[in-house]
Parts: structure tokens; C-alpha cells; sequence
């Protein structure tokens, strides 16, 4: 194993099992991780004839579930909620089912108006094709209230790129 410059992974181990005792760690986590499986249960159950994706738990640097239109799963695409757990933001992202089918996306729309979406770059561990913050600052103290929110925005998305990807056809 690398040593990093900064500190020893014992040292890393350390500070972590102090964290781990104090109990607020698992708490958030758990607390997420409920939020998460109940987001994707509730968009499931209101946009059923979307593909809703198992919950990728991460490592405690990304959650997510892919959550896809027909339209779009037909294109070898998908629609990720993203929590970004460092940040403290959920994201909403297209992304490829594959690296090819995400590098041939972004040569796409790279000749595309995108508007205000940030096309990403075809670089390693890069997993999307174009991102956009959904809430920036989540309250989960009002689950219910979050939950609309990152579907209005959600769907919003879902609709510009459903729209991007009928003008790329018109080219």
C-alpha cells in the first residue's frame, strides 16, 4: 500500500475508529442511505414505466440509483441521482451504460447547446456524460419536501435532454 506524504494509513485508521465512537458517522450514513432507498422507491412507484436501478451504496464518496425513460434506456443511456457525499449535493446525470457509449455521448453533445449543463470529459473515473446540481443544500429533516424537489428538477432535466437529443437527430 501507498504512503501518502500526509499521514500513515494507521494514522487515517485512527482518526476514523475516533470518529466511528463519537456515533454521528453512521447515523448520517444510515440517514442517507434511508433517504436514498426511499427516493428511488418513490420515483419508481410514480414513474413506473421507468427502469429504476439498484441503490450503489459507494464508498462513502457517491450514492446513486439510475433512474431511465425509455427513450433513453433504448439509446444505451441513463438518468443517475446522484448524492455526493464530500459536497453535501444531490446531482442528476446522463450517463452510458458503457466507457464507449459515454465517450461517443460527449463527442455528441459537445457540438450541441447544452445551456447551462456541464459536459464532462472523456478522462478516467469520470462516470457521466453531462451533470447538473439538483439541491445544493439537501434538508433532510423535511424528507418529504426533498423528495419533490429532486423530482421537479429531475424531470426538468429529463425533458432538456430528451430535447438535446431530438435536435442532435435534426442536424
Amino acid at each position: 500500500m501507498e504512503r501518502n506524504i500526509v499521514g500513515s494509513i494507521n494514522e487515517y485508521i485512527m482518526e476514523y475508529t475516533a470518529q466511528l465512537r463519537k456515533g454521528q458517522i453512521q447515523k448520517a450514513y444510515n440517514g442517507i442511505m434511508t433517504f436514498m432507498s426511499e427516493l428511488r422507491s418513490y420515483l419508481a412507484s410514480r414513474y413506473p414505466d421507468y427502469t429504476a436501478g439498484s441503490l450503489y451504496f459507494g464508498n462513502m464518496d457517491m450514492t446513486y440509483f439510475a433512474f431511465t425513460p425509455p427513450d433513453l434506456k433504448n439509446k444505451k443511456l441513463k438518468i443517475a441521482v446522484v448524492y455526493l457525499h464530500e459536497k453535501g449535493v444531490f446531482e442528476v446525470w446522463l450517463a452510458g451504460n458503457n466507457r464507449k457509449i459515454q465517450a461517443e455521448y460527449i463527442a455528441l453533445m459537445s457540438r450541441e447547446n447544452i445551456g447551462e449543463y456541464k459536459l464532462s470529459q472523456v478522462i478516467p473515473g469520470v462516470d457521466s456524460i453531462i451533470e447538473s446540481i439538483l439541491v445544493e443544500k439537501p434538508d433532510f429533516d423535511h424528507p418529504e419536501t426533498l423528495k419533490q424537489e429532486i423530482e421537479k428538477m429531475t424531470m426538468e432535466f429529463v425533458k432538456d435532454i430528451l430535447s438535446i437529443l431530438d435536435e442532435s437527430k435534426r442536424v
